[in-house]
């Protein structure tokens, strides 16, 4: 009597037999990163839901020490009763502010910074004499420390700076006000354009010379090759960049700090709302703004993956690859010989074997 066949479980479509193997090799880096992040998350998450004791203990009759459970009382603190902020009518509590600052800089900077990324990844990709010495000096920049050069762009921006020179008027820059914002912006996109430009320039590197001599040949434009060529076989590159810069930039702290300095309302990020609650020993209010901020990057970073289709996990490749070995094994089973799958690679977005 023949035996029933048993059915095969289902099996990722791109393994070939040694996920064991896998998860070996990669076991030692995901220790790390439990180590190095998830280590930290969850001792933040233990911080916010303690408050460390003050006054003076009725038991004892001496100062109090350690802390208390308080639960999610951090949280409804920061909502329930903002801290106002002493100054100009129409100001707002600090929470409110520091998130539309946070909101006001990550839109601009990002904006900015991608517009010169590329225009210098464009200026980079072109063979001219000296190009290794401009890529160098556009580079430049990024390598710079954020502190280091925060207290250059302050030397520039002093009232008696070379900024207020060249435009010959007297501007406050360092000053708490919206001029202090736009120093802050200016500093920031000098600082880090060159990083979306490097990335871009990896992304036209990949586009054939051929496909613009084609163009060419059919009339087109400048113009009409940039929209058409240029911005799309390059934007998996452009939209990492674009999105490793956008939380970059909404966990602004060193340069606004180095620059302007802390409790400044116009430049107040919630990073460093959180390092001023965290000084004045209230760690648990500290904790509740930096895990606020953790979730604010989280959702943000979620949008812009489904939105702008950012894949940063190689998803694009995975589907390329099963629908590969798909198609694969589709033909053999109508042939009626065994499928041979081959080592599939991906290259500009499309499966190969």
């Amino acid at each position: 009597m023949a035996e029933t066949p048993t059915k095969n479980p289902k099996k990722n479509p791109l393994s070939d037999g040694q996920d064991s193997l896998a998860a070996l090799l990669i076991s030692p880096t995901m220790a790390v990163i439990l180590f190095v992040v998830g280590i930290p998350i969850l001792m933040s998450l233990r911080e916010s839901v303690f408050r460390k004791n003050e006054g003076i203990d009725p038991n004892t009759g001496m100062v109090a020490s350690g802390e208390t459970f308080v639960g999610l009382q951090n949280f409804t603190d920061i909502f329930a009763n903002p801290q106002l902020v002493n100054g100009n009518w129409g100001q707002i509590d600090r929470l409110l502010n520091s998130f539309l600052n946070t909101t006001w800089f990550t839109v601009v900077c990002v904006l900015c910074e991608t517009v010169l990324g590329v225009a210098m990844a464009l200026i980079m990709a072109k063979a001219f004499k000296g190009q290794g010495l401009v890529r160098a000096a556009i580079l430049v920049p990024w390598a710079i420390p954020t502190i280091v050069s925060a207290k250059m762009w302050g030397l520039i921006f002093d009232a008696d700076g070379v900024m207020n020179k060249v435009l010959g008027q007297q501007i406050l820059w360092l000053a708490d006000g919206p001029q202090s914002q736009w120093a802050i912006i200016i500093a920031d996109v000098w600082k880090t354009a060159p990083f979306i430009g490097l990335l871009t320039l990896a992304g036209l590197q990949t586009i054939p010379a051929e496909v613009y001599e084609a163009a060419k040949v059919d009339g087109a434009s400048a113009w009409q090759q940039f929209t058409r060529i240029t911005l799309p076989m390059v934007k998996p590159a452009l939209v990492v960049a674009v999105l490793f810069r956008t939380l970059d930039t909404m966990r602004m702290f060193d340069l606004p700090a180095g620059m302007i300095g802390f409790g400044k309302y116009y430049v107040e990020t919630v990073s460093i709302l959180a390092y001023v609650e965290n000084n004045n020993l209230r760690y648990g209010a500290a904790a509740a703004y930096a895990i606020i901020l953790f979730i604010y990057i989280v959702f943000v970073a979620f949008l812009f993956v489904k939105l702008l289709g950012a894949d940063v996990v190689g998803d694009d490749e995975v589907k390329a690859i099963a629908a590969q070995r798909k198609r694969q094994k589709a033909a053999a089973k109508a042939a009626g010989t065994k499928p041979a799958l081959a080592k599939t690679t991906v290259t500009s977005g499309s499966a190969s074997s």
